[in-house]
């Protein structure tokens, strides 16, 4: 295998800081926006944006939840062994507010369908915006796009896009994982 770093260290610090003030300039003081991080990886995203955010806006409330789409998937069924959900905390209202959904990579875009899904059953928010820490461009299975990117990556399909969070994997990271083929 071949690994290349994408992002890592104060790069990757960088740009979580820049996805915030992009936010912000949309959003204000986040009075009518939530943030929710689509699990199981995009948590880590969405958790890292609300405290990086709480630093700039300390005057603001900004709501951040978890949500789990496991059975909303259109591949669950396909599964062979059984499947265990993670868990959803949303404890706010999503009803009328901008919602600002949170995954760390972007790539067939079926995650983000069943994420729209899932999001329903809490409401109709006025606005569902995208936020995506790589956005792995020509791979889409569904037609979505992201509204913020963290990075873009051009890559091709027996390719894996890894990111490696602080809190759980003790680094931020994003490696390009291409496995080499011996002759």
């Amino acid at each position: 295998m071949q690994n290349l770093t994408l992002l890592d260290g104060q790069k990757f610090q960088i740009t979580i800081q820049r996805l915030c003030r992009q936010l912000i300039e949309n959003h204000n003081d986040f009075s009518n926006s939530v943030l929710i991080g689509v699990q199981p990886r995009g948590i880590y995203l969405a958790k890292r944006v609300a405290e990086e955010l709480r630093k700039i806006l300390p005057d603001s409330t900004i709501e951040q939840g978890d949500l789990d789409i496991t059975f909303y998937r259109d591949d669950f069924r396909r599964q062979g062994a059984p499947l265990v959900p993670n868990q959803t905390r949303i404890d706010f209202i999503i009803e009328g507010k901008k919602v600002i959904m949170m995954d760390d990579v972007l790539w067939t875009g079926r995650t983000i369908r069943a994420a729209m899904d899932a999001l329903q059953a809490f409401g109709r928010p006025e606005k569902v915006e995208l936020l995506a820490l790589v956005d792995r461009r020509y791979s889409r299975h569904i037609p979505v796009s992201a509204d913020y990117v963290g990075i873009e990556v051009d890559s091709i399909a027996s390719q894996k896009v890894v990111v490696s969070w602080k809190e759980t994997d003790g680094e931020d990271r994003i490696v390009l994982v291409s496995e080499v083929k011996e002759d």
